[in-house]
């Protein structure tokens, strides 16, 4: 049964991630892309938290997860704590709202595929996800209907993940992540001119740029908890990722096109390259900020839980000479999140929905970027499900999740989004190192 879901699930992920871009978010032509990786359809569910940690999910928000709850913890009793897969996608709807009118637009992707392997006090994780994506199409027409510029861009920023946790006491869990971090971005625009009669010039410019990025990241994380009740648990977690910087090898071109004004196709009539060796620019430095987490909260044990988590990124710090432009910039960027789930009776025998997971969460967020002097703020609740699969005992479930959100805002003539979010993911358990009872 699950190696069938699993099948059905990769198929799903599979076409939806090569059928689009990973973002339609005309936000995404800032920066290095608009932030892909949210957390796991676990955590997006409860509003992006990622306080609870567990034996049976993985947590990709801290890597102190990867050891599980504690050696000795229920349901597994210090025999053989199961090795975790999990791998997720989204399918978004947006909406586009600005004050000179409405749009849509929708995209597919892969989010994360990972492995989670615990060994006595160690626990080892390693897999591979989009951290940031790029993909607009943007047209800027005056009052005349006549297009004035022209924006494209697509790729994004991808991350190669191993770390291992360690479990100081029953309570007390540490980790640390190692990141390799690939991709391109790649970028153009066209500023079209016209003749004093106002007739579109036959040969317009393209200005056409791409850059290679990589570059280490490290990400470290605390958990803990304690039983401050008979019945009540308290959860306490913190994840730390300092700066770092990443290669950028850029390149720039400048290409003649004609513009066919009946499908507005491109033609390119020849194509020269910039130097950008002589200006300082073909090869740079992009700083990724650190980003500081911490959260809390408060549950019984396979029941319900309810918590919240802070997080402060210093994206005022992000830079990078080959990105810049006039009209935006980046503050520091902040979110609140608030979630939990409710469980009726996890090892119900009879009555399936007894032991389904139900999620819901809120946040809101600050996401560093300033344009026009105007901060881009993001709205969203959600709401999930965690349904059983395979063998009970194992603690395997499909997860489902909605999310419902707004970002942006129209002042200024900006772009409003409202998106909902479908998120699916498969948290598979296996048992790969059970200690024999018998001989």
């Amino acid at each position: 049964m699950i190696k069938k879901l699993i099948v059905v699930c990769l198929a799903i992920i599979g076409s939806s991630a090569f059928a689009q871009e990973g973002t339609a978010s005309p936000y995404s032509f800032y920066g290095i892309g608009t932030l892909k990786f949210k957390g796991t359809v676990e955590n997006r569910s409860m509003g992006g938290m990622g306080v609870y940690l567990d034996s049976v999910h993985v947590n990709l928000r801290n890597p102190a997860a990867y050891v599980g709850k504690n050696v000795d913890a229920f349901p597994f009793d210090g025999e053989s704590r199961p090795v975790k897969f999990t791998v997720a996608g989204t399918t978004s709807d947006t909406k586009l709202k600005s004050n000179s009118g409405e749009g849509e637009t929708n995209s597919s992707t892969f989010d994360y595929l990972a492995l989670s392997v615990p060994i006595g006090k160690f626990g080892f994780g390693f897999g591979l996800l989009p951290y940031t994506s790029v993909g607009y199409k943007l047209d800027n027409v005056n009052d005349d209907g006549d297009f004035q510029n022209r924006f494209r861009g697509e790729g994004g920023l991808n991350r190669v993940f191993a770390g291992f946790g360690y479990q100081l006491s029953p309570k007390l869990g540490i980790g640390v992540d190692f990141s390799y971090n690939f991709g391109n971005i790649q970028n153009s625009a066209i500023q079209f001119a016209y003749t004093p009669e106002g007739e579109l010039v036959q040969y317009q410019t393209r200005e056409d740029n791409r850059s290679d990025l990589s570059g280490l990241s490290l990400n470290f994380g605390l958990a803990y908890k304690t039983m401050v009740s008979n019945t009540l648990e308290l959860s306490a977690t913190a994840t730390y990722a300092p700066q770092s910087k990443l290669s950028s090898d850029n390149q720039r071109s400048f290409s003649t096109i004609v513009i066919n004004t009946t499908t507005n196709a491109e033609g390119t009539i020849n194509t020269s390259e910039a130097d950008l060796e002589s200006e300082g620019l073909k090869n740079t430095k992009l700083t990724l900020p650190s980003r500081l987490s911490f959260g809390a909260g408060l549950g019984k044990p396979k029941s319900w839980f309810v918590g919240a988590e802070y997080t402060l990124q210093n994206t005022s710090d992000f830079s990078n000479p080959i990105f810049n432009n006039d009209i935006s910039s980046f503050e520091n960027a902040s979110q609140i999140a608030i979630g939990g789930f409710y469980i009726p009776d996890y090892d119900a025998f009879s009555g399936y929905f007894k032991r389904v997971v139900y999620r819901a969460g809120i946040n809101f967020a600050n996401t560093g970027l300033v344009i026009k002097d105007e901060s881009i703020k993001e709205f969203g609740i959600s709401f999930g499900l965690g349904l059983p699969v395979g063998r009970q005992n194992l603690f395997s479930n499909a997860n489902l999740g909605v999310e419902i959100g707004q970002r942006g805002t129209t002042d200024k003539n900006l772009i409003q989004e409202n998106f909902i979010n479908f998120n699916l993911s498969l948290s598979l358990n296996s048992r790969w190192f059970r200690q024999k009872k018998y001989n």
